[in-house]
């Protein structure tokens, strides 16, 4: 190899280098994978804390009840789903593998499973809305089960993808653990 003033090796134009330079593909899914799931774990958290401003308004009759409607029952353990978010923040860093496992286990259990209960919840008034036109609780002047049914089909999506996501980050730290073990 040449110096970076001095002469170059005879018989090369110093491009020879490149293949040695590259990333390998799973480090590179890597980065990327995290990137995603941090966005998506950032747009959680602004869906949480809506919900939760929600909560809090409606518990301390901050705003007129038919402004705010009180909360439904599928949202006080829906709250409980910020842990999964933070422990999947906290497996990036150095790659654990055991906290991103917790995290999307507890994404079922504390995320998607309050909101398949509460597609369930909202059902009947839903279709109270819709057949009869009929709504008893609002928010904002908004039939609340249609806002909270936009709530859950946009955090299903966000979990799902989260989930998805994990598990190709998953497989991509198993790949480069993996290739450690052969070496």
């Amino acid at each position: 190899m040449a110096s970076r003033g001095g002469p170059r090796a005879a018989g090369t134009d110093g491009s020879d280098f490149q293949h040695r330079e590259r990333v390998a593909s799973h480090y590179q899914m890597s980065v990327t994978l995290k990137s995603e799931i941090k966005k998506l774990i950032y747009t959680h958290v602004i869906l949480w804390l809506l919900l939760l401003a929600q909560m809090v308004v409606g518990h301390l009759k901050l705003l007129p009840h038919d402004q705010v409607a009180m909360p439904y029952q599928w949202e006080y353990p829906y709250l409980l789903s910020i842990l999964p978010s933070l422990l999947g923040l906290l497996s990036f860093p150095r790659n654990n593998i055991s906290y991103l496992v917790l995290s999307m286990i507890s994404t079922g259990l504390f995320s998607m499973a309050p909101l398949i209960y509460g597609a369930m919840e909202m059902f009947p008034m839903a279709q109270q809305l819709y057949r009869h036109g009929k709504a008893y609780r609002f928010i904002f002047g908004f039939s609340a089960v249609s806002v909270m049914y936009l709530v859950v089909v946009v955090a299903a999506q966000v979990h799902g993808w989260q989930l998805y996501y994990s598990k190709k980050l998953l497989d991509s730290w198993f790949t480069s653990t993996q290739e450690k073990k052969k070496k």
